[in-house]
């Protein structure tokens, strides 16, 4: 195809990718604002042990961020968080809204909460932290000094705030939008496919043909005389 027959065929058909870009935004659009919203809250501690010059307690500080992540994520710790906060769940719903993430690079462990309410997901969030803090301390009192590891909050989640998690309504429409593009686009060269044999100019005749068209009868508009 040359460049004229793209032309002409955006030119005909162009409109089919637009409504089908429109009804596939809108789509999206619509069913975003029908979910119900998620919202995440986090929190950083910082994790930081007593030698921190000493390269043998970093170094293995950085395996033990893991273990740090696996313990906040369990039914015990939950549970903690239940009984303070009161909350109206069980441990494994409320596991189920909680991600730990370790950073071995920061030596920091990343708490976060998912819910339809964000003030309680900062409320598990926080307690959570706390909880955990407590639990170190706890285990640093049983410690010489030289080997304790110091557990901190960087700053308060009710300082952070909460973000919405789900559903992303303007990436979806966006996104929807230009997968509608495309779809419109294969629609239209699809169509365009089913009528190549069909010859619509002299022009056509001649690459079909491979002959010189050397005039043709136009229309007369008139019935043919009986």
């Amino acid at each position: 195809m040359e460049i004229y027959d793209y032309i002409r065929i955006l030119r005909k058909r162009g409109w089919i990718i637009v409504v089908v870009a429109l009804i596939a935004a809108a789509s999206a659009y619509g069913f975003s604002k029908m979910q119900t919203p998620i919202y995440s809250a986090n929190v950083k501690l910082s994790v930081v042990p007593a030698r921190a010059t000493d390269w043998g307690s970093s170094n293995s500080l950085k395996d033990l961020l893991r273990n740090y992540a696996e313990t906040i994520h369990t039914h015990s710790m939950a549970s903690e968080v239940i009984d303070r906060e009161q909350l109206d769940t069980d441990t494994g719903t409320l596991l189920g809204k909680l991600f730990v993430s370790p950073d071995s690079s920061t030596f920091t462990l990343q708490i976060e909460a998912r819910d339809r309410d964000p003030k309680v997901a900062m409320d598990i969030v926080n307690r959570m932290a706390l909880v955990f803090i407590e639990n170190r301390e706890q285990w640093n009192q049983q410690q010489d000094k030289r080997d304790r590891i110091d557990v901190n909050m960087l700053d308060s989640v009710y300082n952070l705030g909460y973000e919405q998690y789900s559903p992303k309504t303007r990436i979806n429409t966006l996104a929807a939008g230009l997968f509608g593009l495309l779809v419109g686009a294969l629609v239209i060269f699809f169509l365009e496919w089913l009528e190549m044999d069909v010859i619509r100019t002299t022009g056509d005749v001649e690459k079909t043909l491979n002959v010189a068209v050397l005039g043709n009868i136009p229309p007369t508009g008139h019935e043919p005389a009986k």
